[in-house]
């Protein structure tokens, strides 16, 4: 198993230097080659004897010119340009295979970082060793043990961070779920989840407490002269809040979901459309500003780190408006609603803690063998939550059900 782990560098102002340098050289060489890439296949379009270009072949040429024409790169490490370009590879098979958009370029301050492969660095406790800069302390020690795989340097508004890819055999050191039964957790935005057990926890909303901050910055920055040194400050200043408002919310998701990976071996929650959910712009800032799949990715790969299980309920359940008493399902509930009573049993639900409560019978019934959860005809989810059921399914044949567990994604 691929696990990563991020730590925080220490370096003194040389090593700051080299590292900012060799973040330059990355950039430099993933936008010629990605410049390349685009002339040679416009090239190899009008005239089709031409061979199309590919990451191998950038990067021979490259090294063809680099000592005549870029001799700078040669101060760093031979990595930082080699990476970029497979990097760029990667990212055209990604293009290619429908999982992301072109490729765009790298813009400084912005995508600074470099790669190394794991036979140009070592680790001694907490320092790394780069090639031509030597050692650099690092502020805690490598968790996980097993075969480096390569390290990324990044830098994070003033501060330098170092990703390390370990392939790890062993995938249980966390402790075991404590197994207190199964959570249906219902995600919101006046609060960040309500749990079926009654909890809930309130989101951090770091971007809505700092926006007059956010603002303050923003203005100074676009006063100041482009090119000035307080330009350059006052930049610095707002990349810096920025980093602030992830790391607040990075923080508030990585507890509870930690929490609940701890407490619950099955954990059922709502396959949410977020993009879809960004186009309300009323609502979009205070969306955003929870994170909803950053929850849903921790939440999976720590279940699987504890030996739990996520299922995700199918998109068109209706959570909100079905009764979790009787299972009766209303036509309409708007948003404004935060509260109602159900015409058939009479019992009166708070909208967020019911939907937890549906979701967390949707998580029990997939545990005990998969039967449906609803009772009336006109279902739209099924207690496995799996793809392409119910109403919104795309295919004319549903796929036969699989046997339900959670893939790793490494952080």
């Amino acid at each position: 198993m691929l696990i990563a782990h991020r730590i925080a560098l220490d370096p003194n102002n040389t090593q700051a230097t080299y590292l900012a340098r060799a973040c330059g050289v990355a950039r430099f060489a993933y936008n010629w080659a990605l410049a390349e890439w685009k002339r040679q296949y416009e090239a190899a379009k009008a005239d089709p004897s031409l061979p199309k270009p590919s990451q191998m072949a950038l990067c021979r040429q490259l090294n063809a010119i680099k000592r005549e024409q870029f001799p700078w790169m040669l101060e760093v490490t031979k990595n930082a340009p080699q990476m970029a370009i497979i990097q760029l590879g990667q990212a055209f098979q990604n293009f290619f295979a429908g999982r992301a958009r072109y490729p765009q370029f790298r813009k400084k301050g912005v995508h600074d970082r470099f790669t190394l492969t794991n036979d140009q660095f070592d680790i001694d406790g907490c320092r790394i060793r780069i090639p031509h800069l030597g050692w650099v302390r690092m502020r805690e020690s490598l968790r996980f043990a097993g075969k480096l795989m390569s390290a990324t340097v990044s830098r994070v508004a003033d501060r330098w961070f170092v990703s390390i890819t370990v392939d790890t055999p062993d995938t249980s050191h966390l402790p075991k779920a404590e197994n207190q039964g199964a959570a249906g957790v219902d995600l919101g935005v006046s609060a960040l989840a309500t749990l079926s057990t009654g909890e809930t926890i309130p989101g951090p909303k770091p971007h809505k407490s700092l926006l007059d901050r956010l603002r303050r910055l923003s203005r100074s920055l676009s006063r100041k002269q482009k090119g000035s040194a307080n330009r350059k400050k006052a930049r610095a200043r707002l990349a810096k809040l920025h980093a602030r408002i992830a790391n607040i919310r990075a923080d508030a998701l990585h507890k509870l979901t930690t929490n609940l990976t701890r407490r619950f071996h099955t954990i059922g929650i709502e396959d949410l459309n977020v993009r879809g959910m960004v186009k309300n712009r009323h609502l979009a800032r205070s969306i955003a500003d929870m994170s909803f799949f950053e929850f849903r990715r921790q939440l999976e790969y720590k279940a699987a780190m504890r030996g739990g299980v996520v299922v995700v309920a199918d998109r068109f359940f209706a959570s909100s408006k079905t009764c979790s008493a009787c299972g009766h399902k209303l036509d309409d509930l708007p948003l404004s609603v935060r509260e109602w009573t159900c015409p058939d049993c009479g019992s009166i639900h708070d909208r967020d803690a019911n939907a937890a409560i549906n979701l967390k019978k949707v998580a029990e019934s997939s545990a005990g063998g998969c039967q449906p959860f609803q009772r009336h005809a006109d279902c739209s989810v099924t207690a496995c939550g799996e793809a392409d059921s119910g109403l919104g399914r795309t295919l004319k044949t549903k796929p036969a059900s699989g046997k339900q567990e959670v893939s790793f994604v490494p952080v």
